[in-house]
Parts: C-alpha cells; structure tokens; sequence
C-alpha cells in the first residue's frame, strides 16, 4: 500500500492574536504543521519565528503580501518539496473546528486521489452577508462545471493530494487572492479529478480580522466567473458526457 504524508497546511497574514491557539488546538492530529507568511507584519513575523523553532513546524515566507491564493499556491509547492503526499488547507484564525479534521486524513486513506473540500455548518455567529454571497458564488460554480458536485467552493478547509494539484498549478496559477479557492476546485473538477465534500463546523470568531477587501476582491471575483464561464463553453461536451456516465 502507498505511504500517504500529510501536513497541515496555513496561510498567514496578520493573524499573530489567534494563530498560536489555532496551532496548539491542531497538535491533536498529530501532523507536522507547515506556516506560510504572507507579507504579515513584523509583529506577526516574530510569533511565526517562534512557533517555527518548534521541531513540527515549518515555516515558509512571502517577502510581500501576495494573497492568500498565492500563499496557498506556495504552500503546496513547499509541501511537495518536503516529501508530503497531501496537505490539509485550514484558516489561521481557529474558525474550524478541529474535532472534524480526522475525518478529513480518515477520507485520505481511504481515497487519496481525491479533493476533500470542507462543507461548513454554520453557527449563528456567520454574519448573513457573508452566507448570502457565498451562494451566488455556489451557483456560479454548479454553472461552470454543469454539476453540483462541490458544494461549496470557498471554505477554507480542504485536503489536497500534492503532486497532481501541482502539476494542474503549474499550468494553472488559479489565482493570487480570494479568487483561488474556487477556481482551484472548478480547473480540479475539469480535468476529470475526483471531489469529495466532508462537514466542517464553521465559528466566525467576534475578534477575527477579515482580509476581504470589498470593491478590489469582488472584481477579481467577477473576472474569474466570466474566465471560468468561458472556460466552460468551451469544455460543455465532455462536461455534458460526464453528467450522463456519473
């Protein structure tokens, strides 16, 4: 059977008041942890160098704040540097609660070559705008792949299998920001790959910082519908097959 080496896999940004307890919570599963800074300030910068000094901790950095996608896009490519098969994406600011992440590794070894993508069931602390727009962009991505196989495209939790993701992000850059969540899954989903959906409880914490920039990440959010729609166009035959074989 093939030896499956996972991380934990988290991008930073200014996010130095909750992620030492994100990471104390994530020792209970037992993986080595891999930390992207992404630009954060020097203030963050120096509790990333502290929790770096631990044996399980790896820490790669982004000399500017590039985006999470990019961050992310990092992280995988260090992560298949490292020798690990496959990477648990989880937000920095504790909102995921840690209990449903085995399940996420118990799902890896069951099928590695698939994406695991996170299902969050929210609490009421999720403010409604944020579960409002989320749908438009669900809606969007049931559009480009003519399926309804993801769920939800923008939570932050997801397992993915290293080495194909980034051979598909070598050709496919997916995007720098908020962006790349969703156009990873949907390029994933195109070429034929396997997607999974797992519930992740969802707490949005009163302190928590929010990177979301409301007039630049709605652009950058429009542009990757049109892209991924015209994507799609083109790709509707084989889509239209795969609807009828599954």
């Amino acid at each position: 059977m093939a030896s499956h080496h996972a991380c934990v896999l988290i991008p930073v940004y200014n996010h130095e008041r909750a992620i030492v307890e994100t990471c104390r919570q994530l020792t209970a599963l037992e993986l080595p942890i891999l930390l992207v800074d992404d630009g954060s300030s020097p203030a963050c910068a120096r509790v990333l160098d502290e929790l770096a000094a631990r044996p399980d901790i790896h820490l790669v950095r982004l000399l500017r704040n590039s985006g999470k996608g990019a961050a992310v896009r990092t992280g995988l490519f260090a992560a298949r540097d490292l020798g690990f098969t496959h990477a648990l994406q989880v937000d920095a600011d504790g909102q995921h609660d840690v209990e449903d992440l085995p399940a996420f590794i118990a799902d890896m070894e069951r099928t590695p070559e698939a994406l695991i993508v996170g299902r969050p069931r929210f609490d009421d602390t999720v403010p409604m705008h944020r579960f409002i727009c989320r749908y438009i962009t669900h809606v969007w991505v049931w559009i480009n792949t003519l399926s309804m196989a993801i769920t939800d495209s923008m939570c932050g939790v997801r397992l993915y299998p290293v080495a194909p993701l980034t051979r598909m992000l070598s050709r496919h850059s997916c995007g720098d920001r908020m962006d790349f969540d969703t156009e990873v899954l949907v390029r994933w989903y195109w070429s034929g790959q396997g997607i999974q959906n797992r519930l992740v409880r969802v707490h949005y914490p009163t302190d928590g910082v929010s990177h979301f920039r409301l007039l630049r990440d709605n652009l950058i959010l429009a542009r990757m519908h049109v892209r991924l729609t015209l994507g799609m166009l083109m790709r509707m035959p084989s889509l239209l097959a795969r609807r009828r074989t599954s």
